[in-house]
């Protein structure tokens, strides 16, 4: 096995239904791939976004100020990783959540040496909150705690999307897929892969982003073990 202990880096996006917040379907899969993972020996964290629920941008759009706009999507994150606790705990495993933002009667606060120390237990560590501030998005989330954690990788797992390409595959059906790359090149070119402040702050730290489609399954132990599925970012 490659990496010992990863960051998941989920979308709230990928976690929507048709016509509602969350799809169950979609919470069981993700669910069923962490303890494909867990069973493989991976020591897992993730960190989910809040766009099936309320994105930043549209604060100012309705009169919101940004900071409250931020901290309304840091609540939604924490509504997302308790849907997903509840997927995961229904496979047998056990999951904390642990939230930059108290919110003690649903979760735990984010304490680094606590969360290391349920990794090390063997239990999936889910951070909800953001940042505990505003302007960062859940992508610096993820590097932060990546870092704070000692993970060896953070996995991008995207809806739809099977990696980074040189341009829009949604708008671009000649999009060409780059299947590596390294941290300056995304800051450089502008690559839409993640917030370009989490990019920076990866950079020479030896953590690999994987960026892959969430949609097959088997790809996350494809990338756990080693094989060249979607982008590498090193």
């Amino acid at each position: 096995m490659r990496y010992k202990r990863i960051i998941l880096k989920l979308s709230g996006e990928a976690l929507a239904a048709k016509d509602g917040i969350l799809d169950q379907k979609k919470l069981a899969t993700v669910a069923k791939t962490v303890r494909a993972m867990h069973d493989a020996g991976a020591e897992i964290g993730i960190v989910v976004g809040a766009g099936n629920i309320w994105r930043g941008r549209f604060a100012v759009q309705i009169g919101i100020e940004q900071s409250t706009g931020d901290y309304m999507g840091m609540l939604g994150t924490i509504v997302n990783a308790l849907a997903i606790q509840s997927a995961i705990q229904q496979t047998g495993l056990e999951c904390k959540v642990m939230s930059s933002i108290n919110v003690n009667q649903v979760c735990e606060p984010y304490i680094r040496l606590k969360a290391i120390h349920h990794l090390d237990k063997g239990e999936v560590v889910i951070f909800a909150g953001g940042t505990g501030n505003p302007y960062f998005t859940t992508d610096t989330t993820a590097t932060l705690r990546a870092l704070e954690v000692g993970a060896q990788a953070i996995f991008m797992a995207k809806n739809k999307i099977d990696g980074v390409f040189d341009k829009d595959p949604r708008k671009n059906p000649d999009a060409k897929l780059i299947p590596v790359l390294s941290f300056r090149e995304v800051i450089e070119r502008k690559l839409e892969v993640m917030d370009l402040t989490a990019v920076a702050m990866l950079e020479g730290k030896g953590i690999v982003i994987h960026v892959f489609n969430m949609e097959r399954e088997e790809s996350y132990l494809d990338v756990l073990n080693g094989k060249q599925i979607g982008t590498i970012i090193q």
